[in-house]
């Protein structure tokens, strides 16, 4: 929540108050925000909690926040943009073939580069609690993060096998005249 504070006043700043500066520090802060959450979790389980469901999240969150960060940031740029400055919204190009399957690929190498950075700080976090019985939840989304890549490296890398193919253009039907 505070990383999309931060975006957002980001965003007001450079457009709306023109001041760019502010709005670079502003999306600096994105970082501040991702180690209070991992500080927040931490001492909360330095006081002896049984892990849940949120400080899990908080290590999921840590992880994509820091390989699609940047793609989030630049995301929502252009949906400020087009909203509120009323700007075209930039188009989308359609990849098709093996352009399309590349494209899939590198979004699962950013996928698990995530989920990489996830487990190594849910094992942390394992590690730091020391007792398996108040540390289950942290196990638990490691297994079931595991499990959504997999599922993702099955969907991205069946476009390898089976690419995207172009629609084929409708013909117009001739008119009786």
């Amino acid at each position: 929540m505070l990383f999309w504070v931060f975006v957002i006043s980001g965003l007001f700043t450079r457009y709306v108050l023109k001041w760019k500066m502010t709005s670079v520090c502003l999306f600096l802060c994105t970082i501040l925000a991702d180690l209070i959450l991992l500080v927040v979790s931490v001492v909360d389980l330095a006081h002896g909690q049984t892990a849940k469901l949120s400080h899990s999240l908080a290590a999921v969150y840590i992880a994509v926040s820091v390989v699609y960060g940047r793609r989030m940031i630049q995301w929502a740029d252009h949906q400020f943009v087009h909203l509120f400055l009323k700007m075209p919204r930039p188009k989308k190009s359609l990849l098709f073939g093996k352009e399309h399957a590349k494209h899939e690929r590198l979004g699962w190498y950013r996928h698990l580069r995530a989920w990489a950075i996830g487990q190594a700080i849910l094992l942390a976090m394992v590690w730091f609690v020391g007792d398996m019985s108040k540390a289950k939840e942290l196990l638990m989304m490691a297994g079931r993060w595991t499990l959504v890549l997999v599922v993702d490296f099955v969907w991205s890398f069946s476009y390898t096998v089976w690419p995207r193919k172009e629609p084929k253009e409708i013909l117009a039907k001739p008119r009786n005249w």
